[in-house]
């Protein structure tokens, strides 16, 4: 029995060793896949997998609006938003909302919605151009102008809007329910309007890089695109008109 017993012990410690030498080998080879990071894959249900990439990162949702908030709750950022950037930045919103009232794009009747407002200049932009009904909505409201709501699931009913606005798509982690919900929530007919920019990274809030319009013009499945053109907004270099189907 004591002839018998050595040879076994060996031959298992050799068939043990052997395993996890083949599993350690097998397991550096051959890498994982990258993590999905929180709202990826979307991409892929856009066939442009190359002109919008979602930013890794967010563990969870809660830690993307935990991100998200830093910057809106940031006090230096808001006291400049409410005091030195005020008049400046209701002065280039009117304009550019000017030009869409000539080409008809934008009524003094439209209810309009500015998504991600922050504390509303452009809401307040809006009513001085004679869009008196006009609202915006933020992770922090900022009354008035701005209400509570979050962009990836708007607080509003189906078809409440002629018109929504918004500068802030890049800070969305969800592409595809960003969009939907402005499909959702704005009128048939109704006119929507983005901000965005292309080929360069935003800033370090951002949640995905957009480097051409065809991702929009897959994500806009109820609606036309009406038109594209260069702008200069804020940092933001591309101005993308989308009209919802009747």
């Amino acid at each position: 029995m004591k002839t018998t017993a050595i040879p076994r012990f060996f031959l298992l410690s050799l068939l043990l060793f052997l395993s996890l030498f083949l599993l350690t080998n097998i397991r550096y080879h051959r890498r994982p896949p990258p993590p999905v990071p929180q709202g990826g894959g979307q991409e892929d249900h856009l066939g442009s997998t190359q002109d919008l990439r979602i930013r890794p990162g967010y563990s969870s949702y809660d830690a993307y609006i935990r991100r998200q908030l830093d910057k809106t709750l940031n006090p230096k950022l808001r006291k400049i938003w409410t005091t030195r950037d005020w008049d400046r930045k209701i002065s280039v919103f009117s304009k550019h909302f000017q030009k869409l009232q000539a080409e008809n794009l934008l009524k003094n009747s439209s209810k309009s919605l500015c998504i991600g407002a922050r504390v509303g200049q452009e809401v307040e932009a809006l009513r001085r151009v004679g869009v008196s009904e006009s609202v915006g909505i933020d992770l922090v409201p900022y009354p008035p102008l701005v209400l509570k709501g979050d962009f990836h699931d708007q607080p509003f009913k189906n078809e409440t809007f002629d018109f929504e606005f918004s500068n802030v798509f890049d800070h969305a982690l969800y592409p595809e329910k960003f969009v939907g919900e402005i499909e959702r929530t704005l009128k048939r007919g109704g006119v929507c309007v983005l901000h965005v920019t292309l080929s360069r990274r935003p800033d370090k809030y951002s949640a995905n890089d957009l480097y051409s319009v065809t991702p929009l013009k897959d994500l806009f499945r109820r609606s036309e695109l009406v038109r594209v053109r260069k702008v200069d907004a804020f940092g933001l270099d591309t101005e993308v008109i989308f009209r919802k189907k009747r």
